[in-house]
């Protein structure tokens, strides 16, 4: 069974994530250990959002942050 339509069976668009845990998004773009995740998440370095109890980390958020310091010029 393949439809097409939004939100059934086969359809990519349900298989993106948009958000990622604290200590993964940690991991993968600064290289953090589980403990030094939420330590920036807390001091506001790594963008968060609350669900309920869930804390999650937003992938665009996190990419737009990169590359806004990416191409800021190195201050002395």
């Amino acid at each position: 069974m393949n439809t097409t339509a939004a939100g059934a069976p086969g359809d990519s668009s349900d298989d993106q994530c948009w958000t990622m845990s604290v200590p993964a998004a940690g991991r993968k773009y600064f290289g953090l250990n589980r403990n030094g995740a939420y330590a920036a998440a807390a001091r506001g370095d790594l963008p968060t959002v609350r669900i309920g109890r869930l804390l999650r980390v937003p992938i665009k958020a996190v990419e737009r942050m990169l590359d806004t310091a990416s191409q800021q010029p190195p201050s002395a």
